[in-house]
């Protein structure tokens, strides 16, 4: 049986993306609960590391501090997130998505995901959508937004396609990170030890600017060439999808 994960503070901060200050600070607003203490040295749980991503993912939505407190306190108590997002007022005023599709009434997007265990809330840290006021949200990816649609559209459940999407969105975080780490400790440090001038800016632009795209237009052929090789494997699929 594999031991359950642990971080100090310093490894908690470096797999979440953040900084010890800001993990500091989550603790002294009480959004993080405290770690294990063993000895002097506290312990970070995977669950921390959930908590933290959660709160990051929230900030970058706009959210602050003291409404994630509320959110997430509601979260660990089972209440009605609608409630503490200022959309579960009955009789409240809805108001209908503009034209161009961009914005939904906080009311209906929190009906719309009635039925997945704290919908509203994962949506948006997951970066579906994000707030405009109490009453209104709007589409913050659209490419997630879509791919969710799609994935409901063709009987997935929306709870599990919810899931699915917010995996694919942590695994991402993960390639895009490796791939800043690489460019950092390679092309970047060499810029450091060089003069640094002009010539030398505009050569680590370019090569920034070539090799950007190629963790994304790898990962999509290799998940694309992987999802058929699996699909091809499945004997079972392929020999009733081959009587239709």
């Amino acid at each position: 049986m594999t031991a359950a994960a642990e971080y100090t503070i310093d490894e908690l901060a470096r797999e979440a993306g953040t900084t010890v200050r800001s993990l500091r600070v989550y603790h002294e607003r009480g959004v993080l609960p405290p770690p294990r203490v063993k000895g002097r040295t506290g312990f970070y749980s995977a669950d921390h590391l959930n908590r933290v991503r959660t709160i990051s993912r929230l900030l970058d939505r706009g959210i602050k501090l003291n409404g994630i407190k509320e959110l997430l306190n509601a979260w660990d108590r089972g209440d009605d997130l609608g409630d503490i997002l200022g959309v579960g007022v009955a009789g409240s005023a809805e108001k209908a998505a503009d034209d161009s599709g961009d914005t939904i009434a906080a009311t209906e997007l929190a009906e719309r995901y009635r039925g997945v265990p704290h919908g509203l809330a994962r949506v948006v840290a997951a970066g579906l959508y994000e707030p405009v006021d109490a009453a209104t949200y709007r589409i913050a990816d659209r490419g997630l937004a879509s791919g969710f649609d799609r994935l409901t559209a063709a009987g997935i459940p929306a709870d599990q396609a919810l899931g699915e999407v917010e995996k694919l969105r942590a695994d991402a975080d993960r390639i895009a990170r490796r791939f800043v780490d690489l460019f950092r400790g390679t092309v970047w440090a060499a810029f450091q030890d060089s003069p640094g001038g002009p010539a030398e800016i505009a050569a680590v632009a370019q090569r920034l600017a070539t090799i950007r795209p190629i963790p994304g237009d790898t990962a999509v052929k290799l998940v694309n060439r992987f999802v058929t090789k699996y699909l091809d494997q499945d004997t079972e699929l392929s020999e009733t999808l081959r009587q239709d």
